[in-house]
């Protein structure tokens, strides 16, 4: 063989190589790219997610605290409906110890302890 044939070998296998070298890095970096698209894609994703799950959070939040609050309301109610239970039990049976024309006993029909009264808020 002569000189100038094998220096044509080795420069053609050469070239070869850097082609091959060439094309499997421009496939690396377009893998690469690919990926880092996609990554970006789950990232927004997760992003959107977690604001959704935020603001589901945020609406049970609330509506947990404004039943708390309604619960405290009605206790409250509760409380000042038994105070004026008694209040008003109180002044009837101060009206009937001061009735001149009372027999100074309570009045079942004003008791709201007695039966009949029992029955009627049902």
């Amino acid at each position: 063989m002569s000189t100038g044939l094998i220096i044509a070998i080795v420069v053609a296998v050469l070239v070869v190589i850097a082609i091959l070298y060439v094309v499997s890095t421009r496939s690396r970096s377009r893998r690469r790219e690919e990926r880092r698209e996609i990554a970006g894609h789950h990232r927004d994703e997760a992003r959107v997610r977690h604001a959704k799950a935020e603001k589901h959070q945020a609406e049970a939040d609330e509506r947990a605290a404004r039943a708390r609050r309604e619960a405290a309301e009605a206790e409250e109610r509760s409380h000042e409906a038994r105070r004026e239970r008694e209040a008003a039990q109180a002044h009837h049976e101060h009206a009937s110890e001061i009735d001149p024309d009372g027999d100074g006993e309570r009045s079942e029909q004003h008791d709201p302890r007695a039966p009949e009264t029992e029955e009627r808020r049902a």
